[in-house]
């Protein structure tokens, strides 16, 4: 007979166990019974299957989830930081249960001792680089159970502290320091382990404490830390006049500004240096050389982010003088606002670091931060439009300050291009303030930026002239316009082209080589006058609208009526 691979006594075992814990919830005798028939029946369902019939699925069985281990040893970190405490306050009973040790009573004790010696002098502070997950980091795939607290020197060599997960009946897998470090534990504790910070400070400010805290501890975060860095802005104001007065000499130019030798983000990072540096010379206990390594950390961090933008503020200098030489207007807005935008970037990045060094899994903040910014980008959709439409015009160099330019039934000059609207002042003297979203969907006629003029006057000759005299027109036009030195030659043209109801008409066609707009009206009247006596001397005159001799003629015909009536009237 085939036997299941369920094995009920083994299921039965569990489940009496797990009903049996101090924190279980009890259940009555009838859903006991009920449990355990439908345990029974199991194996009764996988004989009744029919031979070369596939049985039918069974149900997995339902996850019984153990009760947190009450002494956090579910994760590494728990488990390290509760020995650390529990033998720091003297509780050596609570401190052997984080071994998985076989010794017992005194020789247990000892150990505890040795262990939390070695640990709270020698184990690089690096606690917050625990796994706090109950299955651990899994580092080491083949070896998935065990967690690396750190290593520490020996002269034997590098010596590295595990961790092993522990499955106990009555609380479920937890991790305990492992047999294997635990056997390494008296030889390192019989080494030397520097100096040790009693030795150095009066036992006044290591043994009494507030708050837990040593006193010395509060010393150096309230007045050794402000001092120092007192000390370092000292350091910067006697050495940089100095600096600043080789680099002028070693370059040659006494216009050059005062140089900062010591900046504030390096006067940080010599603050963590010296911090370090402390924490290397002097045995501080373990739960100390952490806070002052992360504080150092944290110094270092802090550093960066002010150096980056220290680096973003002289960038942003650097190329505002260098549009400004290449006369690209608009930048400067641009500039300041890709700065402003790089500096929280910068502060952003550097919080999210900080925050991972401590320990703190900072995902659900930036799934909200990232859902609430494509709600702020849905409610500002105008401003951002309006914002990438001024930088686009900035780059493009579509609009610049002074620009003479047409948009719409706007006319006027550009007096400011920013990154949310441009101010155009009117020929009536009017500012008018476009939207860059709107400007960006819109023909912009620039008309300061033509590089020569149209010269397009239509001559409306009287009917009356003779070819002769149109001819005579024609030559005088051509020579006078030939003659000018502000005019491109190879443009010019004048041609008789229609023969019209009530005049001739004559077509002027040339470019004009002005610079600005007063330049070509001084030109083009110049050239008029002298196209006019061109006409005159060939005795051509200009024709006179229809409407307006038909004008004259009813007034004439009116008149005649009105005298012919006055002299019926007085014969």
């Amino acid at each position: 007979m085939t036997h299941s691979r369920f094995s009920i006594p083994f299921a039965l075992t569990k489940v009496i166990r797990f009903l049996s814990h101090k924190g279980a919830a009890r259940l009555d005798t009838g859903a006991g019974l009920l449990l355990l028939t439908f345990l029974s029946c199991v194996p009764a369902w996988a004989q009744s299957v029919v031979p070369g019939s596939s049985p039918p699925p069974v149900p997995a069985p339902a996850q019984i989830e153990l009760p947190k281990d009450t002494l956090g040893r579910s994760t590494p970190r728990g488990t390290a930081l509760g020995f650390l405490i529990a033998a720091r306050k003297g509780e050596d009973e609570l401190a052997v249960r984080y071994l998985n040790t076989r010794v017992h009573g005194h020789e247990a004790v000892e150990l505890v001792h040795e262990l939390f010696t070695v640990l709270d002098r020698r184990l690089p502070a690096k606690l917050t680089e625990v796994s706090d997950k109950p299955e651990g980091s899994r580092s080491n795939l083949l070896k998935p159970d065990k967690e690396l607290v750190g290593t520490i020197r020996s002269d034997r060599g590098n010596v590295d502290i595990f961790l092993e997960r522990v499955d106990r009946e009555n609380s479920g897998p937890v991790w305990l320091f492992s047999s294997e470090t635990l056997n390494s534990i008296p030889d390192l504790y019989a080494e030397n382990t520097g100096l040790p910070v009693e030795t150095v400070l009066p036992e006044s400010l290591v043994n009494n404490r507030f708050a837990g805290i040593p006193l010395f501890e509060w010393l150096a975060v309230l007045l050794g830390i402000p001092l120092f860095y007192f000390f370092t802005v000292l350091l910067n104001r006697l050495l940089s006049p100095v600096g600043s007065t080789l680099r002028r000499r070693l370059r040659k130019r006494s216009d050059l500004p005062d140089l900062q030798l010591l900046p504030g983000p390096i006067r940080l990072l010599l603050l963590a240096v010296a911090i370090e540096w402390m924490i290397s010379k002097i045995s501080l206990p373990l739960l100390a050389r952490q806070f002052w390594s992360s504080t150092a950390s944290i110094i270092t961090i802090a550093a960066c982010v002010w150096m980056l933008i220290f680096f973003n503020r002289r960038g942003e200098q650097y190329l505002c003088r260098l549009f400004q030489n290449r006369n690209i207007s608009g930048t400067t807005s641009m500039l300041r606002l890709a700065r402003r935008v790089s500096d929280l970037l910068v502060v952003f990045v550097g919080l999210l670091v900080a925050l991972h060094y401590i320990g703190v899994n900072a995902t659900a903040e930036l799934a909200g931060i990232g859902i609430g910014g494509i709600a702020v980008a849905l409610a500002a959709q105008r401003t951002l439009e309006n914002l990438i439409s001024g930088i686009s015009l900035i780059f493009d160099q579509a609009v610049r300050v002074g620009d003479v330019i047409k948009v719409g039934e706007a006319q006027g000059t550009v007096e400011d291009v920013g990154l949310r609207s441009t101010r155009i002042r009117t020929l009536d003297r009017t500012l008018i303030t476009v939207p860059n979203g709107q400007i960006g969907n819109m023909t912009i006629e620039r008309i300061s930026s033509r590089d020569k003029f149209w010269f397009h006057p239509i001559l409306t000759l009287r009917s009356d002239a003779t070819s002769s005299q149109i001819q005579t027109v024609l030559d005088g036009i051509r020579s006078v316009l030939k003659e000018s030195r502000d005019l491109e030659i190879d443009s010019v043209r004048v041609r008789f082209v229609r023969l019209g109801h009530s005049s001739l008409d004559v077509e002027i066609f040339a470019y004009l080589l002005a610079r600005e707009w007063n330049e070509f009206l001084e030109i083009q009247e110049r050239l008029l006058l002298c196209i006019l006596e061109c006409m005159e001397s060939s005795g051509v005159r200009l024709a006179f609208p229809l409407q307006t001799v038909a004008a004259v003629t009813t007034t004439s015909a009116a008149a005649e009526r009105t005298i012919a009536q006055h002299i019926n009237v007085g014969k």
